[in-house]
């Protein structure tokens, strides 16, 4: 092929070099798969369709099985007239009073200890084996305990929840301390840092998006724990009203209790992502 054949056809090494030689610069085909919210989505309603069909079908006697309906109405009726002495929102607000300040307590003890234990090697020594034997303990074996100690008010419950949380909160600390970057700390310290404004600017900043995990499972270890520390001489909560209404059998109040606490979980996860998002934008980026 001679330079005159190129001659002939102006611009066709350009087009050579943007279309065949150059694949990186081609664009990304796109993704045509299923979107992960419209499988959700879908999941959910073929459960309900199942629920439905079960209790229409009546394959479960509705003591022990009520119907989507049913459950329901017993929502809105509970609502409205309450159930043991209590709306429903007033359940609500007392376990999340709870939660929340077993939360609270749990953070400001665990964090500490997390940066303790992934900071130093004194603390590591002291820490880490009291929370690997805290760790697997149910809350439910120390609860009688902690009623020996601090009898069956207020604390009692909130220490029970706080107990459940400190181990995913310390851990998740410790194991986002770990993680930080040595070329970061060596060069906030060739800069002057002092070892509080290394843990400060440097440490806690990389550690924060394990902080904010360790509080997603944190969470979800304080509403389960819920149910067991409102055995004890409670008269409002969540787990209070599902207690209640098994000792009576009344199935649809159970499911509905439930169903509120897996709907109130699903919020508070969906804040702290939000949160995620906003305070610590680099999460996974890096």
């Amino acid at each position: 092929m001679t330079i005159s054949s190129y001659s002939e056809r102006p611009g066709s090494r350009i087009e050579e070099a943007d279309g065949l030689l150059v694949p990186w610069s081609r664009p990304s085909p796109k993704r045509t798969g299923v979107s992960a919210r419209i499988v959700s989505a879908v999941t959910i309603l073929a459960v309900l369709a199942l629920w439905a069909l079960s209790a229409r079908l009546q394959l479960v006697s509705p003591v022990f099985l009520p119907s989507p309906l049913a459950v329901w109405n017993k929502f809105i009726v509970v609502i409205r007239d309450g159930f043991v002495d209590a709306t429903l929102a007033q359940h609500a607000v007392a376990s999340l009073g709870r939660v929340f300040a077993a939360l609270i307590a749990a953070i400001l003890v665990g964090v500490p200890v997390g940066l303790a234990i992934g900071i130093s090697t004194v603390g590591r020594g002291i820490f880490d084996p009291l929370l690997e034997f805290l760790r697997p303990i149910p809350p439910l074996a120390y609860l009688p305990l902690v009623i020996i100690w601090f009898g069956i008010g207020e604390p009692s419950k909130i220490l029970v929840i706080a107990i459940a949380m400190l181990a995913p909160v310390a851990l998740s600390t410790a194991s986002g301390v770990r993680g930080v970057s040595q070329e970061r700390i060596n060069a906030a310290r060739s800069l002057g840092a002092t070892r509080a404004q290394v843990v400060r600017h440097v440490i806690l900043p990389s550690a924060l998006p394990s902080i904010l995990t360790g509080l997603r499972i944190a969470l979800g270890a304080g509403w389960s724990t819920l149910v067991a520390a409102e055995l004890v001489a409670a008269t409002r909560g969540l787990g209070f009203m599902i207690q209640s209404a098994a000792q009576f059998l009344v199935t649809d109040v159970v499911v509905m209790g439930i169903l509120v606490i897996a709907a109130i979980a699903f919020v508070l996860e969906f804040a702290i992502r939000r949160i995620e998002r906003v305070f610590v934008p680099w999460a996974g980026r890096e």
